[in-house]
């Protein structure tokens, strides 16, 4: 009969169950003994036990055995040291950032930043590093040069940003500022004939609730708990973080809310308005919440030069002009446009051994929004995946499958560059036609829910998985990663993957300030990132990673999905448009 245990790996025997000491299994009294005597009693009880006994405990643990997962923990120790001590996660984010960010879909800093991942990770080693298209972005944006000031009554700097996909303004120019909120098109006639050449705010004095609560926050037990319970049948996805409350959401569905925002610009193009402006999506302190003001397609007009001021700011202009002051606002909007640009994702791999046909992936996504560098959202989750392949080849770890990194485009337009790659490589949702390459998926781990620890993962409903990953995450419980949700989760760039039948999971995160400070925000910059929880999660997704591509068999899979054609979208609750 084969010794309990062994010197450097933990045996996990079922879901929850502990096989790192044998003992733990025996009769109640004698686990009460104390772990040196323990052993006593185990060797005391096997050589009173008659032939017959031990082959029929040979025979019930022999397939126990079999289904056993287990974790190399000379590895894991390897993957804790490099990366606490020797982490060059905060350098990947620096030039992700502060050299490169940030990295709107289609704009110059996009295109820097892959080509200085793919030169970065070809100076590692890695193999097969390269960008692949995904076809046209559209209209390629970016902003060189802002300033918005008051000008009457008083003077004074604004703080905001201009909104993606609008125009510039060729140079500083100021007008008068009217109020004159849209937020229909039944508001148009309101004020047509009464824009023209003046800054128009489009929405109404913003509301600014006292706060009861802090910023950030980490997950308690209880929450991690309750996050761990599965949930209702028919339950939507859970949200990864909380966001700071903003106005209450109108109901439109997708494609209402771009025709809106589509006739909105041609309504301001219309009558000829200088400067648009507006509150942003949410936000206070300074922090402004927006994205997109225009879009990206070709076949529309660009929108006019559009700016989101921090709602403080935006308040006091409003208050003034309700008491009918005059208010002047002076704009200086640099923008750079690129009528026809291609998206494409950043990939590279670490080849595997016997079974390297097979494959382990990784991703997040590189592109970001542009009012701040895209630190949280996405840099910190392509900073923890270079990290964990400069790792795992920096420890020239011995793994049978290939392990391949890809760092999406066009995340936050729907998930382009992970559903563009793989309808290429593995299956087309819509048909549920599969590539060859559909079958050699072991599994894909994402991460993109700021820079939070990682506390657990999303099952995505698969069952199959939760013995799997409770021996994975067991080594780093005492780091805090402990719980296995069985709920799905949306939002990122798992979805292309598990939509087509492969498993794909993403990690669940302590929400730090995400939703509250950083998310879409100008304040998503480097030093809102926690250096210490990347380490933490760049050990974790290393560790997942190898035990992936080491373990005899490919991860389970749910039962392959039904082929889900275009159908037309359903109303739901969605942000206003800023």
């Amino acid at each position: 009969m084969p010794k309990p245990g062994g010197a450097n790996r933990l045996i996990w025997k079922g879901a929850g169950v502990d096989g790192r000491r044998l003992s733990n299994r025996l009769p109640a009294a004698v686990g009460k003994v104390r772990p040196a005597g323990r052993r006593a009693v185990w060797y005391s009880l096997v050589s009173s036990m008659n032939k017959k006994t031990l082959v029929l405990i040979a025979w019930v643990w022999a397939p126990l055995a079999l289904l056993a997962e287990t974790v190399d923990l000379s590895v894991v120790h390897r993957i804790k040291a490099e990366a606490f001590e020797n982490s060059k996660v905060m350098d990947h984010l620096f030039y992700l950032t502060d050299v490169n960010g940030p990295r709107l879909m289609g704009s110059p800093g996009y295109r820097k930043a892959a080509e200085w991942i793919v030169r970065t990770v070809k100076e590692w080693g890695l193999e097969n590093a390269r960008l692949e298209k995904v076809g046209k972005a559209g209209r390629g944006w970016s902003s060189s040069r802002f300033a918005i000031h008051l000008i009457e009554p008083v003077e004074a700097p604004l703080i905001g940003f201009p909104l993606a996909w609008t125009a510039g303004t060729d140079g500083p120019v100021s007008a008068e500022a009217v109020l004159a909120p849209l937020r229909s098109e039944a508001d148009f006639d309101k004020y047509k004939g009464k824009l023209r050449g003046k800054c128009v705010l489009i929405e109404a004095h913003r509301d600014i609730p006292i706060r009861t609560t802090a910023d950030l926050h980490r997950y308690t037990d209880a929450e991690l708990a309750e996050r761990a319970k599965a949930p209702e049948p028919a339950q939507a996805p859970l949200m990864p973080f909380v966001r700071r409350p903003g106005p209450a959401p109108q109901v439109r569905s997708p494609e209402e809310v771009r025709q809106f925002r589509s006739k909105l610009a041609k309504f301001l193009r219309d009558e000829g308005v200088l400067v648009a402006v507006t509150p942003g999506l949410r936000g206070d302190n300074g922090t402004v919440f927006a994205t997109s003001g225009g879009s990206r397609e070709l076949k529309e007009p660009l929108a006019p030069p559009t700016i989101a001021l921090a709602p403080e700011h935006y308040n006091r202009i409003a208050r003034i002009l309700d008491r009918k002051i005059t208010v002047k606002l002076e704009a200086d909007i640099r923008v750079r446009v690129e009528e026809e640009v291609d998206g494409f994702n950043v990939v590279a791999e670490l080849p595997g051994g016997k079974k390297k046909d097979e494959l382990v992936l990784i991703g997040a996504h590189l592109d970001s929004w542009h009012g701040g560098t895209g630190a949280t959202d996405d840099a910190a989750g392509c900073a923890v995946m270079m990290e964990v392949m400069r790792i795992l080849k920096t420890l020239g770890l011995s793994m049978d499958r290939t392990v391949r990194m890809g760092l999406w485009d066009g995340e936050e337009q729907g998930f382009l560059g992970s559903r563009a790659y793989v309808k290429e490589h593995f299956a087309d949702r819509e048909t549920m036609a599969t590539r060859p390459e559909y079958d050699k998926v072991s599994a894909y781990f994402n991460f993109d829910n700021g820079s939070g620890k990682i506390r657990g993962v999303y099952l995505q409903r698969n069952d199959m998985a939760r013995p799997i990953f409770e021996a994975w995450l067991a080594p780093f419980q005492d780091l805090g990663a402990t719980t296995l949700a069985i709920a799905n989760t949306s939002g990122t760039d798992h979805i292309a993957f598990d939509e087509v039948g492969l498993p794909g999971f993403q990690f669940i995160q302590d929400p730090l300030d995400y939703g509250t400070r950083t998310h879409h925000s100008n304040m998503d910059v480097y030093d809102r990132v926690q250096r210490g929880d990347l380490m933490q999660a760049s050990a974790i997704v290393a560790s997942f990673v190898y035990n992936a591509a080491a373990r005899p068999e490919m991860l389970p899979r749910k039962p392959r999905p039904k082929p889900q054609p275009k159908k037309e979208e359903k109303k739901e609750a969605v942000k206003p448009a800023a």
